[in-house]
């Protein structure tokens, strides 16, 4: 294997400001779709609504059912400086990982709206903080949290998009399944499809529904040259017992995004049903379950595009992506997407 495969830097690509979407296309399945043929090496440019036409017919279809919460709030510190804080992931009962912009230290109090409250418990090395959060001074479970971020939170919308959160976030960023809230990034691969096109789907091919609560860790850049070095953030999943029995079986597959790939492919490793995820997909590591992938474009130097590349290999990832610059394609979220085949 080659070993610019190993290095951080070969995952890089140029792409034009113009072409990172900052707004969804409507209606949803307009997006345009390029697809890859692996076994002819061809590429086809048409359009989301068309997806069907280019899917195997034997092949089951597996989805992330993960429901993005509101979570970005803001507030204050006892001073009066403003703090702005990103909900991660619960630890425990009672701790969370949150991101913090603002300068805090262990014990530091931070003052939301709704009298909701969070104390600082320790500052990891990785920029991230653990806090506990009180409502009306009482320890509160994330059950309880969820409710209060719906009510004082902000869709947390990823950070190159240069803009605040609207109302049409709410829905443009949750996929029409979206049913365990516990995300901070929506399954993007699944924001293109309309009621009409899904319920076509499910007409043809059978669906089946696993969890992954993509936390922010999804946005981490690769910061070390040898990508085999990256610490892999880790997420929480679940599979249902009916999802993992096909998994079990030798259906071929097309998994709708990169978070349902590492979950399957994690579970085609460990059996595990549940738990915490932090599988690093890339040439060095490639599917061994997942037969088709569906998925948008990625940033550069990602671990999203390095899983790409597990799939077609670098090279092959990097031509697709400069071709697809070279047709406007829009990148990342809320942008178009690939279908690997």
């Amino acid at each position: 294997m080659n070993k610019n495969e190993l290095l951080t830097s070969s995952y890089d690509y140029e792409l034009p400001a113009h072409l990172i979407a900052q707004h969804p296309v409507q209606p949803r399945d307009s997006a345009k779709l390029l697809v890859y043929n692996r076994e002819t090496d061809t590429t086809t440019h048409t359009t989301f609504k068309n997806l069907l036409e280019y899917l195997p017919i034997e092949c089951d279809i597996f989805l992330n059912d993960t429901k993005v919460i509101k979570a970005r709030i803001f507030g204050k510190k006892k001073s009066g400086g403003r703090v702005e804080l990103l909900f991660n992931k619960p630890i425990n009962a009672t701790d969370y990982l949150v991101m913090i912009r603002g300068r805090v230290k262990i014990e530091t109090e931070l003052f939301f709206d709704d009298t909701l409250m969070a104390t600082v418990t320790k500052l990891n090395s990785d920029g991230s903080r653990v806090v506990r959060f009180k409502h009306h001074t009482k320890d509160i479970r994330f059950e309880e949290l969820i409710l209060i971020l719906d009510k004082i939170g902000h869709i947390p919308l990823p950070p190159y998009m240069h803009r605040t959160d609207n109302k049409e976030d709410e829905i443009d960023y949750q996929t029409l399944f979206a049913k365990n809230a516990g995300a901070v990034a929506a399954p993007t691969a699944s924001l293109h499809f309309t009621p009409e096109l899904f319920e076509a789907l499910e007409q043809r091919h059978q669906t089946h529904k696993i969890t992954l609560h993509i936390g922010a860790g999804t946005f981490k850049p690769v910061a070390v040259e040898n990508i085999l070095e990256h610490p892999m953030h880790s997420e929480y999943f679940h599979i249902p017992l009916e999802s993992a029995e096909i998994l079990k079986s030798e259906k071929p597959i097309l998994a709708i995004g990169t978070t349902v790939t590492r979950t399957v492919e994690y579970f085609s490793r460990t059996g595990k049903v549940d738990g915490e995820c932090d599988l690093f997909l890339n040439p060095y590591n490639r599917p061994k379950r997942v037969t088709h992938l569906l998925t948008n474009f990625h940033l550069p130097k990602s671990t999203l595009i390095m899983l790409v590349s597990a799939f077609v290999g670098r090279e092959k990832t990097l031509e697709l992506y400069h071709e697809a610059i070279s047709k406007n394609y829009r990148f990342f979220s809320y942008g178009d997407a690939m279908l690997i085949i």
